[in-house]
């Protein structure tokens, strides 16, 4: 469920890095009753934009499999032994 708090409780800005790093969600911060920010800790943003980089690049993927851009992949893998040999 969403932790919601008024734009007051930023006042306290320990028990709001302590609340924004014991969850793994954003909080959200109302101002006169209606949503003005959302703040979370460093490592749940660089899980959420790590998460939409995994995201696009499956979009990408897909794209490529409806228009058939598809590669062999004993090509592929020919190709990096050529390249790096091992």
């Amino acid at each position: 469920m969403p932790q919601i708090r008024p734009i007051t409780d930023l006042r306290n800005t320990s028990e709001i890095s302590e609340l924004c790093h014991s969850r793994t969600e954003p909080i959200f911060i109302t101002k006169n009753g209606y949503g003005d920010m959302v703040i979370m800790s460093m490592e749940t943003y660089e899980r959420n934009v790590a998460m939409a980089d995994i995201y696009e690049k499956l979009a990408v993927a897909e794209r490529q499999i409806q228009n058939g851009e598809l590669l062999d992949g004993d090509d592929v893998f020919a190709r990096l032994e050529e390249k790096y040999g091992t």
